[in-house]
């Protein structure tokens, strides 16, 4: 499927939609169903909450619209599987170009490399990655290319709904990156975003650490993006994949609920 640009332009595309016609391409589904039992983020009761998604039946072949069904749905952006765009987070509002509807296309179309940390994540529900585990990936793995989505997986997607937000007393338990992780991936290696299979980019007990929710903080800071609650990371290799994950055109939106998929080569 290599082509050269130089020599041989419009090739490439042709070549993408052939692979995929033949097979040679499997396209893989990162993401929940939008269902009113899927678990949203739960903060402290002083603040606003996250709303499920709901659903409400308009009609169905009957009196309502005989020959058409079609239903009226309310969510928060953030609910299920979604993306956070710059002005989601503080430290992001007053960036130009950083809600949902404004921000550059180009990065919903990106590689992505897929970090594994399952086995961490199985020793301890507060496994922080930092930037000597992603060191240690790309001795392994190689580096990691600019402008690229890293996904964290830790197969928390497959825990069940119960168990998915690992509340306690003191709040979420699930694992996450840490300062150092974020601040290499957005300085040394200008990534466009960063996702995970929790209900957050950052670990359950990230407001402990410093900056607070260093995945919020210091991503959209520096106008990078986040993917929550994805699903079906052991699917993909660690890299040579392709991640698509446009969110909904939201006028002023700070995040939307959407449909992330990935491009395998067979």
């Amino acid at each position: 499927m290599t082509a050269d640009l130089t020599t041989n332009p419009g090739t490439v595309l042709p070549a993408l939609a052939e692979a995929l016609v033949a097979g040679k391409i499997r396209t893989i589904d990162l993401t929940h169903t939008l269902d009113p039992d899927f678990p949203v983020i739960i903060l402290p009761p002083e603040f606003g909450q996250c709303a499920r998604f709901r659903v409400e039946e308009v009609s169905r072949y009957d009196e309502r619209g005989p020959a058409w069904y079609w239903r009226n749905f309310t969510c928060n952006e953030h609910t299920g599987t979604h993306f956070d765009a710059p002005i989601h987070w503080v430290s992001g509002k007053d960036l130009p170009n950083a809600s949902v509807d404004s921000i550059p296309v180009e990065g919903f179309v990106r590689a992505v490399c897929v970090v594994d940390c399952v086995k961490e994540a199985a020793a301890d529900e507060d496994f922080l990655m930092t930037r000597d585990f992603l060191l240690a990936w790309e001795a392994e793995h190689g580096k990691i290319p600019e402008g690229c989505w890293v996904l964290m997986r830790t197969d928390w997607s497959k825990r069940s709904a119960a168990d998915y937000l690992n509340l306690r007393d003191d709040g979420a338990h699930s694992p996450g990156p840490d300062a150092s992780a974020i601040t290499f991936l957005i300085e040394e290696r200008n990534v466009v975003g960063f996702g995970t299979e929790c209900v957050g980019t950052d670990a359950g007990q990230g407001g402990h650490l410093s900056p607070p929710y260093p995945a919020h903080f210091l991503l959209h800071g520096a106008g990078r993006y986040g993917l929550q609650c994805l699903a079906n990371l052991d699917q993909l290799p660690p890299t040579g994949a392709l991640l698509i994950c446009p969110p909904l055109k939201i006028k002023n939106g700070s995040g939307s609920p959407l449909r992330v998929l990935a491009l395998v080569e067979e």
